[in-house]
């Protein structure tokens, strides 16, 4: 994991994706402001760049690849990668993986 920092001399677009406690890189309005259900959905999808775009700024269980799973909140999907803030258990943090990683998804 990288460390990063804010670097006075580089411009805006040059600067880490990162932003003060509750506050979005991407702009006010895309952290989620309650926690994910309790209950885990049952039925998921398997990944495809298109079916899951319809989960943008939706609570998405997501199972990876290498056995963790986890809830999900994304709000950028791009065609490789997906990025939003992932529950660690009592708090959202910023969090970004290859789509490839991703086994399968349920947004509700």
């Amino acid at each position: 994991m990288q460390n990063y920092f804010f670097n006075p001399f580089l411009t805006a677009w040059q600067q880490p994706p990162f932003a003060p406690p509750g506050m979005s890189p991407f702009g006010p309005g895309n952290l989620p402001l309650a926690p994910p259900p309790s209950e885990i959905p049952m039925q998921p999808y398997k990944i495809d760049p298109g079916s899951i775009r319809r989960c943008k700024r939706k609570y998405t269980y997501i199972w990876l690849k290498n056995g963790d799973s986890f809830w999900f909140y994304p709000v950028y999907i791009g065609r490789k990668s997906i990025s939003g803030y992932r529950w660690i258990g009592f708090w959202w943090i910023y969090y970004g993986t290859d789509l490839k990683k991703i086994e399968s998804f349920v947004c509700v």
